[in-house]
């Protein structure tokens, strides 16, 4: 049964041509990956620096590189991938023609208002509109998914996950001047994650924090509690400045329930960017750990599967788009009361 478990969303029948908006590092190092290795065309692409645009096309054998914004939105029937910083998501998706299909880089946005900004935006234009919220499409969470659904693990009763890595903050120099930054580009992803497994968390408590060894950048250490009805608890621990090499590093979720449990492993985060492989381990009924042979892993696999939901949803295959731009709302949400509990007292402890 385990052998079984589903780790791929299938791909579209037919696919339209993507034109990609953005050359970045992400650009190159798992959209494109992930379109070549899925069969998917890129018939453009665009970038303020034409030069890393050109790069880019160069070694991706992309044919068109567009001069302007307004040269590469021109057509209707190509799939729009936006790779971009969220302050400038808006002002390209006006762009757009209207009733295009368009993937959009995480965050949605730098807040909640952004974030509703941008829905009513996609709303007003009749985009079919996803955020690119990739891990929930990860042969590892995609094998958790379908054991869950089988009930292979019984109530789901506890969601724990920790990470404590050595992020190269040096690499991101741009996220010094952002004033929100580990919960809104790194564990947006977990956030997102356990929304599309447990649903809506009743609230949040939460504390995010810089470290005195990379203080430039606003926070990079967080401790989340999502907050369900019982049974069912939810926690996150995440730091990133774990400085003392691989043996105490780890990124491990947790997903345990009546009948078993199933940990995975998310290797792209240990030893970044050179990552490990991913692993994903199961118990059930008291078995013996049994480990599952994944097909692919979050970096590029993942990104596949976004871009294969939205193009079978623009095409009709899929009746629902999973992660469009209402569902990412919630996420958001979800992001936005963290920050808030961050800035909300805790509950005293009465000492007299």
């Amino acid at each position: 049964m385990k052998e079984k478990l589903t780790q791929r969303w299938p791909l579209p029948s037919i696919s339209k041509p993507i034109v990609i908006i953005g050359a970045g590092g992400i650009v190159r190092d798992a959209h494109l990956p992930a379109y070549q290795q899925a069969g998917f065309t890129v018939a453009g692409i665009f970038d303020i620096n034409h030069k890393l645009a050109e790069k880019t096309a160069n070694e991706w054998n992309i044919e068109t590189v567009y001069r302007t914004l307004e040269d590469a939105t021109q057509s209707s029937d190509v799939i729009y991938d936006l790779a971009l910083p969220p302050a400038v998501v808006p002002s390209v998706l006006e762009a757009l023609p209207d009733n295009v299909a368009v993937l959009i880089q995480k965050p949605m946005g730098l807040d909640l208002n952004a974030a509703r900004n941008i829905k009513q935006l996609c709303h007003r234009k009749q985009l079919k509109a996803a955020m690119n919220f990739q891990l929930r499409y990860a042969p590892m969470m995609l094998a958790l998914k379908a054991a869950l659904h089988a009930e292979m693990l019984g109530d789901l009763l506890d969601v724990e996950l920790n990470v404590n890595i050595h992020t190269p903050w040096e690499m991101f120099p741009f996220l010094t001047s952002m004033e929100r930054i580990e919960l809104l580009v790194h564990s947006i992803h977990y956030i997102d994650l356990v929304r599309s497994i447990a649903g809506e968390p009743k609230g949040v408590f939460c504390r995010t924090m810089a470290d005195p060894r990379s203080e430039a950048f606003k926070q990079t250490r967080t401790s989340i509690i999502l907050d369900y009805d019982y049974p069912l608890r939810a926690i996150m621990s995440i730091n990133h400045n774990h400085q003392f090499g691989r043996r105490a590093q780890n990124a491990q979720f947790r997903f345990e329930g009546t009948n078993g449990c199933i940990t995975i492993k998310m290797g792209v985060s240990l030893d970044y960017p050179n990552g490990e492989a991913d692993e994903f381990w199961m118990s059930t009924n008291g078995s013996e750990w049994e480990s599952l042979s994944l097909d692919g892993s979050w970096f590029p696999e993942a990104f596949i599967g976004t871009m294969s939901n939205l193009q079978r949803f623009d095409a009709g295959e899929d009746c629902t788009l999973y992660t469009s731009v209402d569902d990412a709302f919630h996420t958001m949400a979800v992001v936005e009361a963290c920050f808030e509990s961050n800035n909300s007292p805790s509950h005293r402890i009465e000492r007299t």
